[in-house]
Formats: C-alpha cells, sequence, structure tokens
C-alpha cells in the first residue's frame, strides 16, 4: 500500500483575493482571465491601488490547492514547494499542514519573500491572476523527497512551473523517477497563457506521454492549435493515456483511455471560479486513488467544483467536502 495517494510539486503562492470591477482591470493595464507574471513592484503597484478594496488571504498554488482538496475529502497527500523564512511563508506552511498535507518544508527556509498571487474576481465570477513567484521562482531538485514520491499513487505537477528552469527541470526530473518506481503521472496545463507562451516547454514536461492530462477546453485547444473541440480532444490522446476536459458550466468531457464520458455540470450561482479546476483535479485524483472509475470520479469533481464557485475563495473547507463525498459513497 502507498503512503500517499498524490505527490504534488508546484508552486507556494499566498493569494491575495480582492473583488473589483473590469474597469480596474482597464486601469491596471492587466489582461482579463489569465495569469501574468510580474515583478514584485509592479504586484505592489497594483496593490497599492486596491488597498481600499476588502480582500482575504490564503495559501494557495494551483497544485496545492488539489493535493489540498485530496486531503479533505480523506486522502493522503504530499507537496513539494519552497517558500522564504518569513511572515507569508510560515503562514503558508501552517496553513499547509492544517489542511493534513506532509511537505519537504518541516525546518530549513531560506531568507526571501514568499510568492504572492493578486486574485482579482469580476462581477462575471471570471478570476484574473498577477503573480510574483518571489522565492518560489527558485524551486529546484532540492525540494524533491524521492522516497515520497516513489510511495506515491500518482504524482501530479502543474503546468505553471513551466515558467522558470529550474522548476522545469524540476518536475522533468520527478516524472522520471515516477515512472521508473511505477507511479502514475499526472499534469495539468494550468492557463491558457501558459499554453500560448511556453507550449514547447510543457511538450517537454510531458516527454513521451503522462496517464493522466487535466486541462480546460482554451488550455486544450491552444496546445493543439486549433478552434476545433474535437481535434483538440484527438491531440490529448496523444500526450496522455487518459484526460480531464472542463468546460465550465458545460460540464466537463473525461477520457478512460476507451471512452470518453460526458460529466454533467451541477447548475449552481457561481461567485467567484478561482480554483474551480483545481478543485476538480483534487476530487477527481481522490476517486481514481480510491479505485472509483472515471465517472463517479468526474461526478464527485464536477459536485466538488460547483460548491466550491458559490463563495470566494480556492477553497472549501474540509467539513463541506466531506459533505459532498458521502453523497457519492
Amino acid at each position: 500500500m502507498s503512503k500517499y495517494h498524490v505527490y504534488g510539486i508546484g508552486n507556494a503562492l499566498v493569494d491575495m483575493e480582492y473583488e473589483v470591477d473590469i474597469s480596474d482591470l482597464e486601469k491596471l493595464r492587466i489582461d482579463k482571465g489569465v495569469m501574468t507574471l510580474v515583478d514584485e513592484d509592479h504586484q505592489s503597484e497594483i496593490m497599492a491601488h486596491l488597498e481600499e478594496h476588502h480582500h482575504q488571504k490564503g495559501s494557495g498554488g494551483s497544485a496545492a490547492n488539489s493535493v489540498i482538496a485530496v486531503s479533505q475529502f480523506g486522502g493522503k497527500g504530499f507537496y513539494s514547494c519552497k517558500v522564504a523564512d518569513d511572515a507569508l511563508g510560515h503562514f503558508y506552511m501552517d496553513d499547509l499542514i492544517a489542511g493534513g498535507v506532509d511537505t519537504n518544508h518541516h525546518t530549513d527556509r531560506e531568507p526571501g519573500h514568499t510568492g504572492r498571487c493578486v486574485v482579482l474576481v469580476t462581477p462575471d465570477t471570471d478570476r484574473t491572476m498577477v503573480t510574483h513567484l518571489g522565492i518560489s521562482g527558485g524551486l529546484s531538485e532540492k525540494e524533491l523527497v524521492p522516497e515520497s514520491l516513489m510511495a506515491s499513487d500518482y504524482f501530479y505537477t502543474e503546468g505553471y512551473l513551466v515558467t522558470a528552469d529550474s522548476a522545469r527541470r524540476l518536475s522533468i526530473t520527478a516524472k522520471e523517477i515516477a515512472e521508473e518506481a511505477g507511479v502514475k503521472t499526472a499534469i495539468s496545463l494550468s492557463d491558457p497563457n501558459i499554453v500560448t507562451y511556453f507550449r514547447d516547454g510543457l511538450m517537454d514536461m510531458i516527454g513521451g506521454g503522462v496517464d493522466l492530462v487535466f486541462a480546460n477546453e482554451a488550455e486544450a485547444k491552444g496546445m493543439a492549435d486549433t478552434d476545433d473541440l474535437k481535434t483538440a480532444i484527438s491531440f490529448l490522446e496523444t500526450i496522455a493515456k487518459q484526460f480531464a476536459l472542463t468546460r465550465g458550466p458545460k460540464g466537463a468531457l473525461v477520457y478512460d483511455g476507451d471512452d470518453l464520458i460526458e460529466i454533467e455540470p451541477v447548475k449552481v450561482d457561481a461567485v467567484d471560479t478561482v480554483g474551480a479546476g483545481d478543485m476538480f483535479a483534487g476530487a477527481f485524483l481522490y476517486g481514481l486513488t480510491q479505485g472509483w472509475d472515471h465517472r463517479r470520479s468526474g461526478d464527485l469533481a464536477a459536485a466538488a467544483s460547483a460548491k466550491l464557485v458559490t463563495s470566494l475563495g480556492p477553497r472549501i473547507s474540509a467539513a463541506e467536502a466531506q459533505a459532498i463525498l458521502r453523497k457519492f459513497l
């Protein structure tokens, strides 16, 4: 029996979430609906502009959100990341460990600044992210814990790591270790901008193929360089044995290696879509690691994502996760 259900690697970012109007994005000259990397000064300017806006703070990072979701449903997760020895770094680690996730960061932390992600939520529930990686930009093989990786059912990484050379190499090395140990591999394509500007690097991370890809419709079409959904699906089949393609209010399409399964959406009044894809991935991975089939796992993921978007933030509570899970047992 594996010690961990999912071993994740990703950026450690403290999310600072604001509700804004589209006019704020225009004033700040920020591209709507995608993630943009900025330096610390630029991010500080944005936060100064928003100082009168109420905001909430939480530990984030795409893969971290997914691994925490696995834990909330009752699975066991490990997360390799990099935080600094600053207030945000201590906040992040305390939050991660409180979420039931094991980590490489039990003791030593370097001086510097922990990464931050300013999340801007507009009235149409879309999310726009402005990220300064901080010390997470130096994520490298130093943060890898091979014995924990090899003791896992799945290795899961985020496409966001493609933006830094050392993090991309870490992801590739971890994938090689996982494959040699018989650990299944999974990757999220993360964001349409990541696909647009770093497609070649993503293909390096995918290498000869992975067991499972997570993508939304825009990311899948971008990877396939097409506007046609069927063509995008055919392309995903060439890089992954299985995939989950999320479509927002249209539900999701899940490929189990043989059949394409349509996952019906759960209709809710959305408030904030931040973390919906991360929650889908975490719930789906939880289901697969419990021996569930892809339809049942997809239905759980759809229900969990629907619950998530009804309130602000990239997480639901553990109690809410357990309430959703009981409906599928």
